[in-house]
């Protein structure tokens, strides 16, 4: 695991669930603008980047550095092989990071199909990120 770098991030799981769900609502926000999906789909990478590093977190992984999801994804998948069900969409979801966010000579830009799927991929993986670390929290608890 490559640790993080920045000595100020959190070290706390539901802080980065709490940003990642921020991300997301903001990607949903976007997705109503067509001038605003390349961003909105940006904010698609960056909930899914954090839900990654909150479940590292939470399984004493430790803060990984990076924001490559397949490589994130591929941590995850070491501490519950579920995970591999999102390798696929992690990989498409890479290049979200910098496409979107700064200019291209070949001009493509996300379809509004294209980022609101983007938005069900992250919001699925936040999901079932949540689930297994709240779930797995009222189990510890009880």
């Amino acid at each position: 695991m490559r640790n993080s770098r920045h000595s100020e991030d959190s070290r706390l799981y539901f802080d980065w669930l709490e940003i990642a769900a921020t991300d997301l609502l903001a990607a949903r926000l976007l997705t109503e603008q067509k001038q605003c999906l390349d961003i909105a789909g940006f904010h698609c990478q960056q909930c899914m980047e954090k839900a990654f590093k909150a479940y590292l977190i939470y399984t004493g992984a430790g803060l990984a550095d990076g924001h490559n999801l397949t490589w994130l994804c591929r941590q995850a998948v070491k501490r519950d092989r579920h995970f591999s069900r999102f390798l696929e969409t992690c990989a498409d979801m890479n290049r979200l990071y910098i496409e979107t966010r700064y200019p291209s000579d070949d001009g493509e830009s996300l379809e509004a199909a294209e980022a609101e799927g983007f938005c069900t991929a992250a919001g699925g993986l936040y999901d079932f990120i949540c689930d297994r670390v709240y779930r797995h929290a009222d189990i510890e608890e009880d």
